[in-house]
């Protein structure tokens, strides 16, 4: 066997060794964030989905409805998430477009990273981000369901 094979073949035992079965996972959420230009605040509740990779980690997404102050028009915030948890702890990366209605540029890019605490009924974490052109801070709380 090629050493490129024998490594290749190995890394798929690697996987297979720390996969576990497969985890879905549905939760309902409410944020609020401050966009520090122009100094807005904005309201957002979401609808994520998640399906585990490996023994502590997750993949998925967020889909959701916002609604911001300083005429920013409503939008359709929407991320793909990778999840990190360890200890009732977890750590996510955040990216994706969000999609505003009623402003010249309709299409932005979003990027977060977000931390917090999970239990059995509640998520409740911190996520600091950039929703092109501004810098976001924001407080998020989740329902799994």
């Amino acid at each position: 066997m090629r050493p490129s094979r024998l490594v290749l073949a190995a890394a798929a035992a690697a996987l297979l060794a720390v996969a576990r079965p497969a985890w879905a996972g549905t939760a309902l959420g409410l944020g609020a964030d401050y966009l520090t230009v122009p100094g807005a605040g904005s309201l957002q509740l979401t609808l994520a989905a998640d399906t585990g990779l490996a023994r502590n980690l997750t993949a998925g997404a967020r889909i959701g409805v916002l609604i911001a102050t300083d005429r920013i028009g409503p939008a359709v915030p929407i991320d793909a998430r990778l999840r990190f948890y360890v200890r009732g702890l977890y750590v996510d990366g955040l990216v994706g477009p969000w999609i505003f209605f009623g402003d010249d540029k309709a299409v932005r890019v979003h990027g977060a990273i977000g931390f917090g605490i999970t239990r059995r009924g509640w998520q409740l974490g911190l996520e600091v981000g950039y929703v092109d052109p501004t810098a976001t801070v924001g407080v998020r709380v989740a329902w799994p369901f």
